[in-house]
Order: C-alpha cells, then structure tokens, then sequence
C-alpha cells in the first residue's frame, strides 16, 4: 500500500478547547455538543470531513460515467452513550443528485 496524503491537527483543551493545524492554516475554538457557544464541536469537524471525503468520492463516481449532477453530500453525526457509559458514534450520509434516476444515483453513491 502507497500513502497518498498525511495530515495533522493539534488539540489543546479536549473538548472545550482549541484545534489547529501545525503550519497554521487552520485554527478552531471548540466546546462540548450542546452548548450554545460560538465554537464548533468534534463531532460537528467530524461531519464535515466525513461529508467532504464521500463527496468526493461520489464526484470521482460521477466523472468515471460521465454523468453530470451537483452532488451534494450532508452527514449527520450522532454520539451515542451505552448503558455501561462507553460511547459510539453513528453516521448517516444523506446524498442528493440532481437530475441522476434513483437506480442510477444508487449505483454511485
């Protein structure tokens, strides 16, 4: 296996913190779920990356048989606590393509 791409971020603070990467292109407050605050939260950064990447993965899909849509991909996270007080996260991608059949888009996405 060939690495294509590494990345990094620091946390300071856990979960009412901060978040940056190391070279300083990116810098975020972060505050636990459910707090109303100016800050985003893990699971929120989570979302968006999950998001991006199969967003991705579909417009490489799209391009590959030459179908033409603005894909869009919205990811909803949930943090789930166990009865024995272990935690789960649960992800549910939700894809919209415009113009694409539904027997189609289900082949891509």
């Amino acid at each position: 296996m060939k690495k294509q791409y590494e990345t990094a971020m620091i946390n300071r603070g856990g979960r009412v913190g901060e978040v940056e990467a190391p070279n300083g292109s990116f810098h975020l407050k972060i505050d636990k779920p459910g707090l109303h605050s100016e800050g985003t939260n893990p699971e929120q950064l989570f979302a968006a990356g999950y998001a991006s990447c199969f967003n991705g993965a579909v417009q490489h899909m799209l391009k590959e048989h030459n179908i033409e849509s603005e894909s869009e991909v919205k990811a909803r996270v949930s943090l789930y606590q166990h009865e024995d007080g272990s935690y789960q996260i649960g992800v549910i991608l939700e894809v919209s393509l415009p113009g694409v059949e539904k027997a189609e888009a289900e082949k891509i996405a």
